[in-house]
């Protein structure tokens, strides 16, 4: 019953945040879920159009490594890199990732986990810490998702910032090669939503390749217009 209620407080901060994270926040939905022998390597693209009044790269790259440290724990190492518009790419930032699966699936009403997150962006840029709240819940063949974020920023040319991120997922649990769904995404400067479409597929003992590919569309008019955004996951 403690989680259930947990659940219900992090759906209800979730839907009053609107206010949010400098730059990107659109990223990728996370799920709260741990494989206790999961290895995987990482690829993230991000495709922004420009939008007023923010910088915006033409292209951000995430590349990550990382491994189960149990049944519960999962750890990466995430290089960022950006191409900017006229100019070439560089590596703008790494990153040290870990999710915590708090609760088995189905145990209660929804599923839990947290995720931590430190970010150090060398040339200049400061440091970033943020702490991620997720939920899921499956009903039939549907299935939905929730992250909240709290995002303490400092060193950097802002100075110090304490920020917050949303993003949530609804898609159709069909075949595992295709899975349709839509995406919302809210923060500073970003509220937008759009069809994203996902599937995996088994390539050996313990080995699979998911890839999620969507476009992200403004819901006001300081958002960017749109962002479109590609993954590709190869676990072993």
């Amino acid at each position: 019953m403690k989680w259930t209620r947990a659940g219900c407080a992090v759906v209800c901060l979730c839907g009053a945040s609107w206010a949010g994270a400098d730059g990107l926040v659109i990223d990728k939905v996370y799920h709260p879920y741990v494989d206790a022998l999961e290895r995987e390597f990482e690829y993230r693209l991000l495709l922004p159009a420009k939008q007023d009044g923010f910088y915006v790269p033409a292209q951000l790259h995430r590349a990550s490594l990382g491994t189960a440290l149990g049944a519960k724990v999962f750890t990466e190492l995430n290089v960022i890199g950006e191409k900017e518009r006229g100019a070439g790419f560089a590596i703008e930032a790494w990153e040290l990732e870990t999710k915590w699966q708090l609760t088995e699936q189905g145990e209660y009403l929804a599923d839990f986990g947290l995720l931590f997150e430190y970010e150090a962006m060398p040339h200049g840029g400061g440091q970033e810490i943020k702490l991620g709240f997720l939920a899921e819940k499956e009903w039939g063949r549907w299935s939905g998702a929730a992250n909240l974020h709290v995002i303490n920023e400092w060193g950097g040319v802002g100075g110090s910032e304490l920020e917050t991120a949303f993003a949530a997922q609804l898609r159709r649990r069909g075949s595992p090669l295709f899975e349709p769904g839509v995406e919302f995404y809210a923060g500073q400067g970003t509220r937008g939503a759009g069809p994203v479409i996902q599937g995996t597929a088994v390539t050996g003992v313990r080995r699979s390749l998911h890839w999620e590919a969507g476009v992200i569309f403004a819901l006001d008019e300081a958002s960017s217009p749109s962002t479109w955004r590609f993954l590709v996951e190869y676990e072993f």
